[in-house]
């Protein structure tokens, strides 16, 4: 029996994570309602949060209400991972919250920890504890080497604000890419703070495949006239033509 006759006969080629491949779409929002809508897509692999995002989606930002928001967004159709981000100024205090964080949930919950110093401790205790991390708030190339060494599972670098200081942010997240490759690293490199679609698609041809972005840019995916106008001419053909269930 040949290998493709092998593989149709233990997976379906049209099985879904066969077709998606390696890629993984987050959705950046602390947003119940935008989690509800935009994961009806079918294209995101999960949730990213922030305090921040807490803050401006109105809520607290404490160990059991993120518990709360967890479960919430893991019970969701087509959530496989939900990040949220640890707090304190000593490795101490970050990685204790960060331990908590990820008691519901150790398989799917991810902590995020920010690429400091301290951070870096806190991490590294954290993952000998087995919790998933991703390294954050990452502006610099170099960074990618902490991530890559330490063997956390995400590295996430801030296209948009990393434009904002004058850096060439897509450049520095192609040196990160290439960096992990140089390493012979698994870890991720999870493009945040996007602020064009069109930026997203640019990375993707340096072979970077994981991205987080807002309710805005996930919109932006389905900005297209052309398209629009297609459906609608092809959806007036079929009125004018008549519609039958049988398939030919």
């Amino acid at each position: 029996m040949s290998t493709s006759q092998s593989l149709s006969l233990t997976r379906p080629y049209h099985a879904k994570e066969y077709v998606r491949g390696n890629n993984r779409l987050f959705l950046d929002t602390a947003v119940i309602d935008e989690w509800t809508e935009l994961l009806s897509l079918g294209i995101f692999h999960g949730i990213t949060t922030n305090p921040v995002l807490l803050e401006r989606a109105g809520h607290e930002c404490t160990v059991s209400s993120i518990h709360s928001l967890a479960t919430k967004a893991l019970a969701l159709p087509g959530c496989n991972e939900f990040m949220c981000q640890t707090w304190g100024v000593e490795s101490d205090e970050m990685y204790t919250t960060g331990l908590e964080l990820s008691e519901p949930d150790r398989d799917r919950i991810v902590v995020k920890v920010p690429v400091t110093y301290e951070g870096t401790k806190a991490a590294s205790k954290l993952i000998e504890a087995g919790v998933r991390v991703c390294l954050t708030a990452c502006y610099s190339s170099n960074q990618a080497m902490v991530a890559a060494g330490l063997g956390a599972e995400y590295i996430a670098p801030y296209l948009g604000r990393m434009m904002d200081s004058g850096k060439d942010g897509v450049e520095e997240c192609k040196k990160m890419q290439a960096i992990v490759n140089g390493m012979e690293s698994k870890t991720r490199v999870l493009v945040a703070s996007i602020r064009s679609a069109n930026t997203m698609a640019d990375l993707t041809s340096s072979g970077m495949n994981t991205f987080t972005f807002n309710p805005e840019i996930a919109r932006e995916l389905f900005d297209e006239d052309l398209t629009s106008l297609a459906a609608v001419d092809f959806n007036e053909a079929a009125l004018r033509c008549g519609t039958d269930d049988e398939i030919l």
